[in-house]
């Protein structure tokens, strides 16, 4: 097992145990506890507009992030919270950008709070209002779960497919395409790589709780 699975599993015990470090603690504990904005963790190679990421450092728009091989960061962005993976690349648009985020490459699990933000990859403009979400992102197909809440996503291939979707437990992952020749540019998926005890670390760190009550993946 390499060292960034073996953190993620750390994480993934602690919520689930109750042994939580100080700053998700204090996520936990009360909703009235100010959000702490920044960089909450970082494990590995984690840069910020190409300089090293470091614990307290505040993440705004027009920044990118980018993380290395077996590394990981975690960062809080206004009511919002992101754990970034390994190999990804990651920009967050300017105040006046209609794109909210742009996932160049790699994997991401968001919470979002309220209102209504775009997310740009490869495949498809994701509009999304609320909700919790992951996506992997390989440059020609990307992966998408709705967690919860509700998204629209418009695929680029075929703008008339637009679908909007509303989930309250993972219901409709899928996998969105970039191919014109495929039959179908979205397709069912299963799934993967996110848990639920991430999504409720990330939701405590803004002071929130999921809006599921189970706990099956």
């Amino acid at each position: 097992m390499d060292s960034c699975s073996r953190t993620r599993r750390f994480w993934l015990r602690a919520c689930t145990a109750g042994a939580l470090s100080p700053f998700v603690s204090r996520g936990f504990a009360a909703d009235s506890l100010p959000v702490i904005p920044g960089v909450h963790r970082v494990f590995g190679d984690v840069s910020v507009n190409g300089k090293p990421a470091y614990k307290g450092l505040l993440v705004q728009p027009g920044d990118e992030i980018v993380t290395g091989s077996r590394s990981e960061a975690v960062f809080v962005i206004g009511q919002d919270a992101f754990l970034l993976r390994d190999s990804s690349v990651v920009r967050f648009g300017a105040a006046s950008a209609t794109t909210f985020m742009r996932i160049v490459t790699g994997k991401i699990l968001s919470v979002f709070g309220r209102g209504e933000k775009s997310i740009a990859v490869s495949t498809a403009v994701i509009g999304i209002r609320g909700t919790g979400c992951y996506i992997e992102e390989s440059g020609k197909q990307t992966y998408f779960c709705l967690c919860y809440g509700e998204a629209e996503i418009v695929p680029l291939v075929s703008p008339k497919d637009r679908e909007i979707i509303r989930t309250t437990h993972h219901d409709h992952p899928i996998y969105i395409n970039a191919d014109s020749a495929m039959p179908t540019s979205m397709v069912p998926a299963e799934v993967v790589n996110h848990s639920d005890a991430e999504l409720t670390f990330l939701e405590s760190l803004v002071g929130r709780t999921p809006s599921f009550t189970a706990s099956q993946y």
